[in-house]
């Protein structure tokens, strides 16, 4: 298998954890000398040079790959060259893409081409994406109508990479959240509210900031309304250009940074809730990606373009990422 973007913040965390599994990729990226100050050389991790501007260069690193992993931002820009080359030499691909755009992309765009071709396109399975979609799936389940999902993050800080601030750069699409049914422009100024988080964190104000969770959520789960919110500490952190990139604190390569995600869904008079707390927004990416490839690597999927919770049975690979990655309570009320 192939990690496309392999030396990016993001792509090297995605590599650790595969090799911790024991699955030792290929390290692709644009940059040779950039991959190997990550040592993947001298860890007998093989690199490859390849760039979105060089289908040929592509085609040479992903030929022979089950799965290609695209980390590689913003996504806009790479999603669909990377995926073009992999449907064509027959490798699944997956992504951790939080556009909305490069999602709604990918799904338009690429689900006959990968029916034709017998392989599975994962788009968005990161924090934003696939994390938001596994807990709103698992509390979903059983539920034939939905009629809200309103999904919140606290960050404590938002350091974010240079990857981040190109992403944020480039993707000037109007947000989109669910009302009656349908996506629909977030409009401006976008909702603000206070968000009960459990505790310890309480009460804290919030933006909506919809990300790629929205057409992912609304593709599979298809509730009548759909937003997702944003702690305003993290936003400010997030847009103050002289925020520092996150700083490694373990031997894990991970920040200090903690988070919750807390979604909440509604049928009628029944509530369900699904929280999930852990360390790390890009360090937690990388569990995330590694139980989509183990799957696809194990036969257990089906083709075309699938959503992280069509892809994973969500409660049971939430279990499994609590054991070391995250905190994890789901409840349910009146």
């Amino acid at each position: 298998m192939v990690v496309y973007g392999a030396s990016g913040h993001t792509g090297s965390f995605v590599v650790d954890e595969l090799c911790r599994r024991g699955i030792v990729p290929i390290a692709a990226g644009r940059n040779a000398d950039r991959l190997d100050t990550y040592g993947y050389t001298r860890r007998g991790i093989a690199i490859a040079e390849a760039s979105i501007d060089d289908a040929a260069s592509m085609r040479r690193a992903f030929t022979g790959a089950a799965v290609v992993v695209n980390s590689a931002g913003p996504f806009l820009d790479t999603a669909a060259a990377v995926l073009e080359v992999a449907i064509e030499v027959g490798a699944h691909y997956v992504d951790i893409t939080a556009e909305q755009a490069s999602v709604q992309a990918t799904f338009a765009q690429f689900e006959h081409a990968a029916l034709q071709a017998g392989v599975t396109v994962v788009p968005a399975m990161g924090f934003f994406g696939g994390l938001a979609d596994l807990l709103a799936t698992a509390a979903s389940e059983d539920l034939p109508v939905i009629d809200h999902i309103d999904v919140a993050v606290f960050l404590d800080s938002w350091h974010p990479t240079a990857g981040t601030r190109r992403t944020g750069e480039r993707n000037t699409m109007p947000r989109l959240i669910v009302t009656d049914g349908r996506l629909v422009p977030l409009g401006y100024p976008p909702p603000k509210r206070q968000w009960a988080f459990p505790a310890p964190v309480g009460d804290v104000d919030v933006t909506a900031v919809p990300l790629s969770e929205v057409p992912i959520i609304a593709h599979h789960l298809r509730p009548a309304n759909l937003v997702a919110f944003l702690n305003d500490d993290s936003l400010r952190d997030l847009t103050d250009p002289d925020t520092p990139q996150p700083i490694a604190v373990d031997a894990l390569g991970r920040s200090t940074q903690r988070f919750v995600m807390d979604v909440h869904v509604t049928a009628g008079t029944l509530k369900r809730r699904a929280v999930a707390s852990g360390r790390d927004i890009y360090a937690i990416t990388a569990p995330l990606v590694a139980e989509a490839t183990q799957r696809l690597l194990d036969g257990r999927s089906s083709a075309g373009v699938l959503a992280p919770g069509e892809l994973l049975p969500a409660a049971a690979t939430l279990d499994v990422l609590a054991r070391d990655y995250l905190d994890v309570q789901l409840t349910a009320g009146e």
